[in-house]
C-alpha cells in the first residue's frame, strides 16, 4: 500500500506492517497529519530479504520509519528483519521507531520499567528481546517502544474478535483471570509512535502501556460490554491449568513517557454505562 508518495516530499515515512492492525492506525494517523507515507505489505516488500530492504529504503530514503512488522511464530520475520530495517535505517539517517511488547518480561508483582532486564519465557518473547538487542546496537537514532494489548480501533484486534468468536460458538477458548496486562487504545498508541517520530531526543527504550491493570478475563468482559454483547456466554480459566508457558502479570511502568508528555489510554476509560 502506498499513500501519496513523493520522491521530493519533506516528510516521508515509512511504515512496516502497513496492512497489520497497529499498522493500518499508524498510516490512518499519519495521512491526517500530512505525512506522505510509503507502506507496503509483505508482497510489495519481504523484510526477511536484506537486498529488498536496502533497495527501498535506499531508494525512497524515508525521514522517519516506524517499525510494526513481525510474525509471532517466525523469527526471520521479528528479529532478521528488524536487522535489516535498522541497519538501513541507520546508513541513511532515518528516524527508527521500533514497537516491541511487554512479553520480553517472564511477569512478577512488580510493574517492569525501562531499566529492567528482559526475561522472556517463550519463543515469541525471546524473539522480540533480541529485536530489541538489534535496533539498540544497529541505529542510533531510534526508539524501542514497548506496549501492551491493542484494542478499540476502527476495526476488530485480535483480541476483540477472539472474544466475538467465543461469544457466538465458534470458539471454545478461555479467557485467563490470572493473565494481567496493561492494554492500550490503539489510536493512542498510533498517535504516540507518529509523536515519537519528530522526538529525536528520545531514545532508548521507552515504555507506552495503558493505565490499568487488567487481567485478560476482565478484557473480555469490558470488549464485550462495549460491544453490547452478552458477557455471560464467555468462558474463563487460569493460566496455571492450562499448562501454557506464557507471562503472567506484566505491568509495564510508564511514567518516563508521561513525563516527556506522552500517555496511552485503556478499555478502563471505555464508558459502559449502567451495567
Amino acid at each position: 500500500m502506498v499513500i501519496r508518495p513523493s520522491r521530493r516530499a519533506q516528510r516521508l515515512l515509512f511504515v512496516t506492517g502497513g496492512t497489520g492492525y497497529l499498522g493500518r492506525h499508524v498510516v490512518k494517523c499519519a495521512d491526517a497529519a500530512r505525512w506522505e507515507i510509503i507502506a507496503p505489505d509483505s508482497r510489495g516488500l519481504d523484510l526477511r530479504n536484506p537486498v529488498s530492504v536496502r533497495s527501498h529504503l535506499g531508494d525512497w530514503r524515508p525521514t522517519a520509519i516506524i517499525h510494526t512488522a513481525y510474525r509471532r511464530a517466525d523469527r526471520a520475520s521479528t528479529v532478521d528483519a528488524t536487522h535489516h530495517v535498522a541497519q538501513v535505517a541507520q546508513e541513511i539517517g532515518a528516524r527508527l521507531v521500533h514497537v516491541s511488547s511487554d512479553v520480553v518480561f517472564r511477569g512478577g508483582m512488580v510493574r517492569f520499567n525501562e531499566h529492567d532486564a528482559p526475561s522472556p519465557v517463550d519463543e515469541y518473547g525471546r524473539n522480540k528481546a533480541d529485536a530489541e538487542l538489534v535496533v539498540a546496537s544497529r541505529c542510533e537514532n531510534s526508539v524501542i517502544v514497548r506496549t501492551s494489548l491493542l484494542v478499540g480501533g476502527h476495526s476488530p484486534s485480535n483480541h476483540e474478535a477472539a472474544v466475538r468468536d467465543v461469544i457466538d460458538g465458534r470458539s471454545a477458548m478461555s479467557f485467563f483471570t490470572d493473565e494481567i496486562r496493561c492494554p492500550v487504545l490503539v489510536d493512542d498508541l498510533a498517535a504516540a509512535l507518529l509523536e515519537l517520530v519528530v522526538r529525536p531526543e528520545l531514545t532508548g527504550v521507552l515504555h507506552l502501556a495503558g493505565p490499568d491493570e487488567m487481567s485478560r478475563a476482565e478484557l473480555a468482559v469490558r470488549i464485550a460490554r462495549r460491544q453490547g454483547w452478552d458477557p455471560m456466554r464467555l468462558r474463563f480459566g487460569t493460566l496455571a491449568a492450562s499448562g501454557l508457558q506464557r507471562p503472567t502479570r506484566v505491568v509495564l511502568d510508564s511514567t518516563l513517557a508521561r513525563e516527556h508528555g506522552l500517555a496511552v489510554r485503556g478499555p478502563g476509560s471505555w464508558d459502559l454505562g449502567d451495567w
